[in-house]
């Protein structure tokens, strides 16, 4: 009950949907967001699945916030890098051999898909409370150390993780400029309508 409460279902409903968008991002070969993009890198340099290194990259997240703001670390967001990393394993598994397109236009339609996947799936998980990203937190905590907006805070790190995933041969080109450009947009675009779908439950059923 206390789950429902939280909005648990929301939660993972979205990250199911977020899940399926980032792996058609990857899939579409043209370029992840930096985060996923820095995924791929690890995961062709060091080996292991791209899902391991979402929940390997996330745990060193939340013990980074922690001591960033002198606090216990939130073990909440652990389950977030979790349930993330598990699907974007079980989705590139199902799709690898069925989505993989050889044409720009393919490519393009793939990475559009995905990036309004990705807006749909945030928007929806964050109709909940439950379990924080650790990605976001690692947002707020820097706007709120250095006084800076989230906006600009949200950029910092997207170009130092961009910086790290080319160390790395990650999944970086045009696709990650346009997911950065337009993933805030869908968000803003959806949350309206999944705020009244939450609110009248009834127009779901």
């Amino acid at each position: 009950m206390r789950l429902l409460q939280a909005g648990f279902h929301y939660y993972l409903a979205g990250l199911i949907v977020l899940t399926l968008g980032i792996t058609l991002t990857i899939q579409s070969a043209l370029g992840a967001s930096p985060f996923d993009a820095l995924l791929v890198g690890l995961y062709r340099t060091f080996g292991l699945t791209i899902g391991s290194w979402e929940i390997v990259v996330g745990a060193a997240m939340v013990f980074c916030n922690a001591i960033a703001e002198k606090k216990r670390p939130e073990y909440y967001a652990l389950i977030s890098a979790f349930i993330t990393g598990l699907g974007i394993d079980t989705w590139l598994f199902l799709l690898r051999d069925w989505i993989a397109p050889g044409t720009w236009i393919g490519q393009w339609i793939c990475t559009g898909a995905g990036i309004v996947l990705i807006g749909l799936g945030i928007a929806i998980y964050l109709q909940s409370q439950f379990a924080p990203n650790p990605m976001d937190r690692s947002m707020l905590i820097l706007s709120k150390l250095t006084g800076l907006s989230v906006t600009y805070t949200r950029a910092i790190i997207s170009f130092i993780l961009v910086i790290i995933a080319l160390l790395f041969d990650g999944a970086i080109g045009l696709g990650t400029l346009v997911n950065a450009l337009f993933t805030g947009v869908f968000i803003s675009f959806f949350s309206p309508y999944i705020k009244a779908l939450t609110n009248r439950p009834e127009l779901l059923k």
